[in-house]
């Protein structure tokens, strides 16, 4: 029998909060989060030393990023009935192989199908992230736990781009894939140390694939990639966007049809968290700011160089970085909701506020906007996740971890894309740029109304049904 979401577990009545299993935890999760970011300075290298275009070197970032985006729901699924510390040591073992494979190949197709493997490492450490926050957090102290990894992941972000760029023009691309290697070794251990075993009921590893979740992997993986592939499209060749769009829409309605989508749609019928989820698909959505509007924008209308986003950006994650343990302690102490819905409106302010800007703003012009943004932004992320994982029966952890994964991917595609679709309706410039803010307050507006319409749970795990 399903327990009702927030029921009471052990560990939630028990034992005290591992908070060196959280520290654990934001170390783990930084160093599979920033795969995309690190192997984005191979790029060049990669391309120069196999010979191939820009295009082709950029499947080296598609054949990651896809895996781990196309396996997120049905891996979720796979974790609900395994231990989370045996998924937490398999999948970064996972990776540290797999990073080994793509930095030793000698050809660029196996650089791809390491890349492809480590991909799916990483997805199934990421639908172990939940789980692992519940065995090892009391439910009262989660909002704190997740703003920690958040905050943990912030600040070890401002040390990756350059460590990577210096890692990369120092010892050339194949120590990009190796540099976190010793990290990762270390975080196995202290992962082995920290987290409790046997901490939940059912097996040590995941489900054993049968057909079903044969079918499940297939058809999900065709509509998130074919998705996201699709909005990728829309702004340059939209007729293959549209094609690519109906193909994962096809694929989607004929898996909600089987049998093996009934965990994940009876999560999402759950309007205290599917409501949520889309609050975090819009929040995710904000990527469209420095994934595409501000660059352009500072380089046709302000003249600048990309000195200046790297202030912003650095004004941005430091505000947030500051921010994001209070609205931990806050979500706690008041309930995740109103700190989520306080921040998503100060975020939505601070978007609405880059409005004025004009071709003679200055960095302190944009750096004091982006610090509301900032703020915003850390005071909604941790609330929100902690408002799902309240909604979320201790069973189907797994599957809300996918799901999420699945809802941020699908945000920081689906941002820039709309971003850059504006600008060229507009017609680039000023115009365009301030086409791109109104459409990302409407998504930042939705993503709000989304959050107050949910029905919630306190944080003891107390509340109604959603």
């Amino acid at each position: 029998m399903v327990a009702e979401p927030g029921a009471e577990t052990p560990l939630a009545t028990g034992r005290p909060t591992r908070w060196a299993a959280v520290a654990t935890l934001a170390i783990a999760t930084l160093v599979v989060s920033s795969e995309l970011s690190m192997a984005g300075f191979a790029l060049p290298l990669v391309g120069a030393e196999f010979g191939v275009g820009a295009g082709t070197a950029t499947w080296v970032l598609l054949a990651y990023s896809l895996p781990l985006a196309a396996l997120a729901i049905p891996v979720g699924r796979c974790v609900d009935s395994a231990e989370p510390r045996w998924v937490f040591g398999v999948s970064l073992v996972g990776v540290g192989v797999t990073s080994v494979l793509a930095a030793a190949a000698p050809w660029l197709w196996l650089v791809l199908v390491g890349r492809v493997l480590q991909g799916c490492a990483s997805a199934l450490y990421l639908a172990a992230y939940l789980p692992l926050v519940t065995a090892t957090v009391r439910q009262g102290q989660r909002g704190r736990a997740l703003s920690v990894i958040a905050t943990v992941m912030m600040v070890g972000s401002m040390a990756v781009a350059p460590l990577g760029g210096l890692v990369a023009g120092t010892f050339g691309w194949r120590a990009v894939f190796l540099v976190k290697v010793p990290l990762l070794l270390v975080v196995l251990w202290l992962g082995y140390r920290t987290i409790p075993a046997n901490s939940r009921a059912g097996g040590r590893g995941p489900a054993r694939p049968d057909r079903s979740m044969l079918w499940d992997v297939l058809l999900v993986g065709v509509a998130i990639a074919a998705g996201l592939l699709g909005v990728e499209e829309l702004a340059g060749r939209w007729p293959v966007g549209v094609a690519l769009l109906a193909v994962a829409v096809a694929a989607a309605a004929w898996w909600t049809r089987l049998p093996g989508s009934r965990p994940v749609t009876g999560l999402l019928r759950r309007r205290g968290f599917g409501l949520p989820v889309l609050t975090l698909l819009a929040m995710a959505s904000m990527t469209g700011l420095l994934g595409f509007s501000l660059p352009f924008f500072i380089s046709d209308v302000l003249g600048q160089g990309p000195e200046l986003l790297g202030v912003a950006m650095l004004v941005f994650v430091a505000t947030a970085s500051v921010v994001a343990p209070v609205a931990g302690v806050l979500a706690d102490r008041y309930g995740p909701r109103p700190v989520a819905a306080v921040g998503i409106a100060v975020g939505l302010i601070g978007v609405l506020l880059l409005l004025g800007m004009a071709a003679d703003t200055g960095v302190v012009g944009l750096s004091w906007r982006m610090a509301v943004i900032g703020v915003g932004g850390a005071l909604a992320n941790s609330p929100t996740m902690t408002l799902i994982l309240a909604a979320t029966p201790d069973e189907r952890t797994g599957t809300a971890s996918g799901v999420t994964n699945v809802a941020r991917t699908l945000g920081s595609t689906i941002g820039p894309a709309v971003t850059a679709l504006a600008w060229s309706i507009a017609g680039g410039g000023q115009p365009g740029f301030q086409a791109g803010i109104v459409a990302l307050g409407m998504l930042a507006g939705a993503g709000l109304v989304a959050l107050l319409a949910a029905p919630t749970y306190s944080v003891d795990g107390s509340g109604p049904p959603g």
